[in-house]
């Protein structure tokens, strides 16, 4: 079998001599680590190699992708990438980035991926042994996992280019089972990276969320002030990311098409696309186009939607380096970095004294069937606390709240300085707890 440098050669060579404009070899190689514990047995253990290799041929002003898992039939695959190229009806102008240079980043430290695969199984053992420490109502464990990957992307093309990029994920995740009466209870915590064997602080999250549901009840159907903690915050914001993507906007699925300058949120709303946020720099996209930070909304000011090459040609604008794929066979789309809401000054305490009266949402559920990423409507299940006169009087449950993105978004009083940033499985988003005006719930009759 050739190695990467042979079989990129051989099939630039054999694509250029059968009539391409151009070719692009996107490789991954990686490798991964998971174990889940339940009920002190081992629940999952998997270790996994990864490798793929997806070809795209330039021909006759069409784009063809051809994907194989061996690196030994290099003119079988060009073949098959011009013949999907030739079964494009209609031309596809997506170009492909030339040479370039790439600002410098480093893997931030991460212990775990350092250890043994038994001191991670171990480890997971460990987290599941602290949940039921923290608090006799645990009577399960849903999952005490573990889990480490590493990736190695190359991306080259016959336009020069020649990208390569490692990137390290670890994390682990607690989600106990706890029991009052007859009742029963579940939520989860995580850390990653480097704070991934922080596990204590992550049992005592786990087990603190959980017991939090505890005697809850629906509160009356009407408009709400309502502070939108910060896991719940990111939940809303990722189900509406696809809005600010331009290729659903190209294909008529945004909202924000065209709205480029116009105001869509309150003055206090800021929004980043930063691809060398702490923790997750990366030097180039999908594409290998130099990664840069971007300001998407600024002041409530749409600035920005997130192109690729082929959506930025398309605009007449560059590129915001925001090439992605779902997985090395995908064809090249739309992704953001790390995407996030940018933090204010005011604390979650200082937050629940602003809030006074209303509802602060935790929990929000059913993301994928209660959302409308084109019209921007959403009516999701949510859990939370009542709120009387600054304080926390009981837990909320059974409730759904509704409205449109933008609604919530103009109705923005303040934000907080609470900055959380989801599990690094994919792209990463984060919001701090944000109060709102007002949102309608519907709860008990």
């Amino acid at each position: 079998m050739m190695n990467y440098s042979e079989f990129k050669q051989e099939a630039f060579k054999i694509a250029m001599e059968l009539g391409c404009d151009a070719a692009e070899l996107y490789f991954v190689e990686g490798s991964s680590f998971s174990v889940n514990v339940i009920e002190k047995e081992l629940d999952e253990y998997n270790v996994k190699r990864s490798f793929g290799l997806n070809l795209r041929v330039q021909f006759e002003n069409k784009n063809g992708y051809a994907y194989t898992e061996s690196m030994d039939a290099p003119e079988d695959l060009v073949k098959r990438a011009i013949d999907n190229a030739k079964a494009i009806e209609m031309k596809d102008e997506h170009p492909m980035q030339g040479e370039c240079s790439y600002k410098s980043v480093e893997n931030p430290e991460n212990p775990l991926t350092s250890l043994t695969e038994k001191e991670k199984i171990d480890l997971a053992f460990e987290i599941e042994r602290k949940m039921f420490e923290k608090d006799d109502r645990v009577v399960r464990v849903e999952d005490a996992s573990v889990a480490t990957s590493k990736r190695r992307i190359c991306i080259s093309n016959t336009k020069g280019l020649d990208a390569v990029k490692e990137s390290v994920v670890s994390y682990t995740i607690a989600a106990p089972i706890m029991k009052q009466g007859e009742d029963y209870k579940s939520a989860y915590a995580f850390r990653a990276g480097g704070n991934a064997m922080n596990i204590d602080d992550l049992a005592c999250e786990a087990v603190s969320e959980t017991a939090m549901q505890f005697d809850a009840s629906p509160v009356p159907a009407k408009r709400y002030r309502v502070l939108f903690r910060n896991t719940a915050a990111a939940d809303l914001l990722a189900a509406f990311v696809p809005m600010f993507s331009a290729a659903e906007a190209q294909r008529g699925l945004s909202l924000l098409e065209g709205k480029e300058g116009e105001k869509i949120a309150s003055e206090l709303i800021n929004i980043v696309d930063n691809p060398f946020y702490p923790g997750y720099e990366r030097p180039f996209d999908d594409e290998g186009v130099p990664s840069v930070t971007k300001s998407v909304v600024e002041k409530g000011v749409l600035k920005t939607l997130l192109h690729n090459l082929k959506t930025a040609k398309k605009a007449g604008v560059d590129s915001t380096s925001n090439a992605g794929r779902a997985s090395a066979a995908s064809p090249i789309d739309v992704a953001p970095s790390v995407f996030y809401v940018e933090p204010g000054e005011t604390s979650y305490d200082e937050l629940l004294k602003r809030l006074d009266n209303g509802l602060i949402i935790t929990t929000l559920s059913g993301l994928h069937s209660g959302v409308n990423e084109v019209s921007g409507e959403f009516s999701l299940l949510a859990g939370g606390l009542l709120v009387q006169n600054g304080e926390v009087v009981r837990s909320v449950d059974q409730i759904t709240v509704g409205g449109s993105f933008f609604e919530f978004l103009n109705g923005v009083e303040v934000i907080g300085s609470d900055l959380w940033m989801s599990p690094p499985i994919g792209p990463v988003i984060g919001a701090p707890s944000i109060l709102v005006s007002e949102i309608q719930v519907a709860g008990k009759q």
